[in-house]
C-alpha cells in the first residue's frame, strides 16, 4: 500500500528540497491511530518546515503539515474507531513528527480531537491552527473580563490566518473590531469579515517615548509582537488585556512595565501547540458555534500538495491572505 506525500529531503550540502512522492505505508511513524487525511492547511511553521526547517525539523526526510483532518482508518486506542472524523493541531506534528501533508498520517491518540458536530473536515482545516489559536485568544480575553460594549478590540496582522478568524469571531460576538493591516488592498476583505475600523500598520508599528498614550482599546489580539506590541500596550484601557499569539514583527519587546503597574494591563500568552485536551474541546466547540461559516468559507484559498512549496515560500514573506485549505487527495 502506498500514499502520496510532500517529502522534504536534505542533501549532503545541507540544502533542502520538497516534492510530492509515493511512499510505502511502512514508512509511517509508529502511533496509536492511522488517519486517512482529507485536508491540511498552511501556517507560518509549515513554510519553515517546507523550506530550510527553521530549526523545527529534527530528522530528514520529513513530511511537514502541522494540521490535518480526516477519517480514522485503524486505531489501537478505545477512544477512536474506524470511520471517526478527527482533527489534529499542534503537538509538534509536522515538525518533529510526520504531519498532514500526506494522504495518511499515524499519530498518538492523545493528540486527536473528535471533529465537532456541524463542522466538515474541510471546515476544520479552514480553521486549522490559526483559527484554533484565534479562538483561544478570544476565550482568554473573555476570561479576563472582555465583553461587547467595553470598546473597540484591536486585531493586529488582521489579514493573516489568525487575524482573519479572530476578526470574524469577534464581530460575530458583537464586538467592535479595529483591524490592523499593512496591505491597503485587504481593507474590503477585512470589512467583509466584520471589521468596523481599519488601522494602517504605519500608525502603530513604532514605539514612542511616552510609555502611556490615550486609553483606546478594550482588548487586543496581537500576532505581530515587537515594537507594535510595545506601542499597543501603552494604548490599552485600564484593566484591559492583550492576547499575544505571534511574532511576525519580531520576538523582542521594547516596552516598559508602566502599562502593567499604572493601568493594570494584562499580557496573556497564547500557546496552541501543547494545549491540554479539555481546552481543545472547549475551543473547537466554540468555533463550531461562534465562527460564521459563510465568512470562514470566504477566506479559503484552495490548494493541492503540489502547490505547497510555492505557498510555503509565500507565507514566510507575508503574502498569504486568509486561510489555505490543502486537498491532499486532489
Amino acid at each position: 500500500m502506498t500514499f502520496k506525500a510532500l517529502l522534504v529531503e536534505k542533501d549532503d550540502e545541507g540544502k533542502t528540497s520538497a516534492s510530492v512522492q509515493d511512499l510505502d505505508d511502512s514508512r509511517l511513524p509508529d502511533g496509536d491511530v492511522t488517519v486517512a487525511v482529507d485536508y491540511s492547511t498552511v501556517n507560518y511553521k509549515d513554510g519553515l518546515c517546507i523550506g530550510p526547517g527553521g530549526g523545527l525539523v529534527r530528522t530528514y526526510p520529513h513530511v511537514p503539515g502541522i494540521d490535518f483532518a480526516g477519517t480514522v482508518e485503524t486505531s489501537s486506542d478505545d477512544r477512536y474507531k474506524p470511520g471517526d472524523k478527527v482533527v489534529l493541531t499542534g503537538w509538534r506534528v509536522g515538525e518533529v513528527w510526520w504531519g498532514g501533508y500526506a494522504q495518511k498520517a499515524c499519530v498518538k491518540a492523545d493528540w486527536l480531537v473528535p471533529l465537532p458536530s456541524g463542522l466538515s473536515t474541510r471546515d476544520a482545516m479552514a480553521i486549522g491552527t490559526a483559527g484554533f489559536t484565534a479562538m483561544l485568544a478570544v476565550m482568554a480575553l473573555e476570561d479576563h473580563g472582555l465583553k461587547p460594549g467595553n470598546g473597540p478590540v484591536l486585531v493586529t496582522g488582521a489579514a493573516g490566518g489568525v487575524g482573519s478568524v479572530a476578526t470574524a469571531i469577534l464581530a460575530n460576538l458583537g464586538y467592535e473590531v479595529a483591524a490592523v493591516t499593512g496591505r491597503p488592498e485587504t481593507e474590503d476583505y477585512l470589512k467583509s469579515l466584520g471589521a468596523t475600523q481599519i488601522v494602517a500598520r504605519t500608525e502603530i508599528n513604532e514605539t514612542v517615548k511616552r510609555p502611556l498614550e490615550s486609553e483606546t482599546w478594550a482588548g487586543c489580539i496581537d500576532a505581530v509582537g515587537g515594537p507594535m506590541l510595545a506601542r499597543v500596550l501603552g494604548q490599552m484601557k485600564y484593566g484591559a488585556s492583550v492576547a499575544a499569539v505571534g511574532l511576525a514583527g519580531g520576538a523582542s519587546l521594547p516596552a516598559t512595565v508602566i502599562p502593567f503597574i499604572l493601568r493594570g494591563v494584562n499580557l496573556l500568552g497564547i500557546d496552541s501547540v501543547m494545549r491540554p485536551h479539555e481546552d481543545r474541546i472547549r475551543a473547537w466547540t466554540r468555533l463550531a458555534s461562534d465562527l460564521p461559516m459563510e465568512k470562514l468559507h470566504a477566506m479559503i484559498q484552495p490548494a493541492t500538495l503540489s502547490d505547497l512549496p510555492e505557498l510555503g515560500a509565500a507565507i514566510l514573506k507575508g503574502q498569504v491572505k486568509g486561510r489555505v485549505v490543502v486537498d491532499v487527495n486532489a
